[in-house]
């Protein structure tokens, strides 16, 4: 039977980059956009038929809702659903507004929180499927600088881990993929200032890693069944500094914070 792929995002960047390879399984792909031209662009690129452009706001109730019944009419069922929209933020604690958090928690973090809730009954009912929540490695650092992005980050890592746990032996499984800076065009939503903001890009500009490396590996390993996916070349090192040498990791980030401090983001 031909899979059915939801992917949120998926008008640019790895939401983009997934659709494409899981057309070219043969899957039929839902592709997801705040925009419609852009859902609709990249629903035109993928190879094969049965293909959807759909526009949702994940930071909105009632615009998920309508995905799911969309859904339901549709396909009448999903097989991997892929929580990837968001935006970026920068700056400490000092600097962020009330508004910012808002914001950034609600499409971040509420924006998975809607889809796990709404698409989960469905692979529940089926006894199979997979939720793959796109975090960051700013959901693992915890690096000062991105306080709203980086706490919203990890709020899905957290919610990835207890998924996992409560879904076991259900027959869904849960795959949560934290990425370090490649290249992509998340500035544009960005909230942050513009020094920030041109730092951040240097950093996706200067990247090893390019976004097809990326998609590649999070789509082998969303396909083998992992469940944290670490794509990026430096990733699992920083990952395994932060685990086994804590207090050399710290000494690193208050470094990094003192920097930060010298030159707000806000």
């Amino acid at each position: 039977m031909q899979r059915r792929i939801l992917i949120t995002g998926a008008g640019s960047g790895l939401g983009l980059a997934l659709a494409h390879r899981y057309a070219r399984t043969g899957a039929r792909v839902a592709c997801v956009d705040l925009l419609g031209e852009r859902a609709e662009a990249a629903r035109a690129a993928l190879h094969g038929d049965g293909h959807l452009a759909l526009v949702a706001d994940v930071g909105d109730d009632a615009s998920m809702q309508a995905l799911h019944d969309r859904i339901v009419a549709e396909w009448n069922g999903l097989d991997v659903l892929v929580n990837n929209a968001g935006i970026a933020s920068g700056g400490p604690m000092i600097g962020t507004t009330m508004e910012e958090w808002r914001r950034i928690l609600d499409i971040d973090l509420l924006g998975v929180v809607r889809g796990c809730r709404l698409f989960l009954p469905m692979m529940l009912a089926a006894k199979r499927g997979r939720i793959v929540n796109t975090a960051s490695l700013a959901g693992l650092a915890a690096a000062p600088g991105i306080m709203s992005y980086g706490v919203a980050k990890a709020g899905v890592v957290a919610l990835s881990e207890q998924l996992r746990a409560e879904l076991h032996g259900s027959g869904v499984g849960v795959t949560v993929l934290c990425p370090a800076f490649f290249r992509t065009n998340l500035m544009e939503t960005a909230i942050i200032a513009d020094d920030a903001k041109r730092f951040a890009q240097k950093m996706m500009d200067r990247s090893r890693d390019t976004p097809d490396q990326i998609a590649d590996r999070c789509f082998a390993a969303i396909e083998r069944g992992d469940f944290l996916v670490l794509p990026s070349r430096l990733t699992p090192w920083l990952w395994r500094v932060k685990r086994w040498l804590p207090g050399v990791y710290f000494r690193q980030m208050a470094r990094m914070a003192k920097r930060t401090t010298a030159s707000p983001m806000h």
